[in-house]
């Protein structure tokens, strides 16, 4: 039998930041967005599809102690991966709630975190390598925008086909893709431009990594 998407996602929760060739290749797209924004000392981060906390290190240089982060993730495993990387390191600022980004019902999350000890909008919202491993895709996006307050920024990372010298990279886009069921065609940092304004926009492995920052339009719900 074929496994779904969440199934593939959920399996390699344990091995994930082994497999994932984060160093070599992921880790710079998570670089390159966290750095396009305007972090400061205290804020709150919600980071949509979480996974295992891969953003948490970048995230937590920028917020500090009196910052948090609020991961949201549809798989335990994945969540308990998380969970574990925020122990290590005693950091007791994050809040992880498990969750499917394309049903949940935001104010109910909102609730929440709320009840968890953050506030219940956040001045920032991410979604790394997440957007594509879900569907509908613009479900789990509006989500992320009723999960921010007004004026917030969003930022979006994710992979499309590399191209030009980069091409031969096509294959490990590929088993990446299959290690958690992502569809790369799906394109879904496209929602940041459309939606947001001030937008910015980045790459990097020959474009295989696309970044979009953006701010919430004033008075837009």
């Amino acid at each position: 039998m074929k496994r779904s998407s969440a199934e593939k996602y959920t399996a390699f929760a344990p091995f994930y930041d082994l497999l994932s060739a984060e160093h070599p290749v992921y880790g710079a797209g998570r670089s390159r967005l966290v750095g396009s924004l305007a972090l400061s000392a205290g804020d709150q981060i919600l980071d949509l599809g979480c996974g295992t906390g891969l953003n948490f290190p970048l995230l937590q240089n920028r917020v500090g102690p009196g910052g948090r982060i609020v991961g949201i993730d549809r798989s335990a495993q994945m969540l308990a991966q998380a969970r574990k990387r925020a122990q290590r390191q005693g950091w007791d600022n994050v809040i992880l709630l498990q969750a499917d980004a394309t049903t949940m019902v935001a104010s109910e999350v909102s609730a929440q975190i709320a009840e968890a000890g953050g506030h219940g909008l956040s001045g920032i919202g991410l979604a790394t390598y997440s957007l594509s491993l879900m569907s509908p895709w613009e479900r789990a996006w509006e989500n992320l925008w009723q999960l921010t307050s007004p004026e917030a920024q969003l930022g979006v990372l994710d992979m499309q086909r590399p191209s030009g010298l980069s091409t031969p990279m096509i294959p490990l886009a590929r088993v990446a893709c299959w290690l958690g069921g992502a569809d790369i065609e799906v394109h879904p940092w496209t929602a940041v431009g459309r939606d947001c304004v001030d937008v910015r926009a980045d790459s990097a492995r020959g474009g295989h990594l696309q970044v979009r920052t953006g701010v919430k339009p004033a008075g837009r719900r």
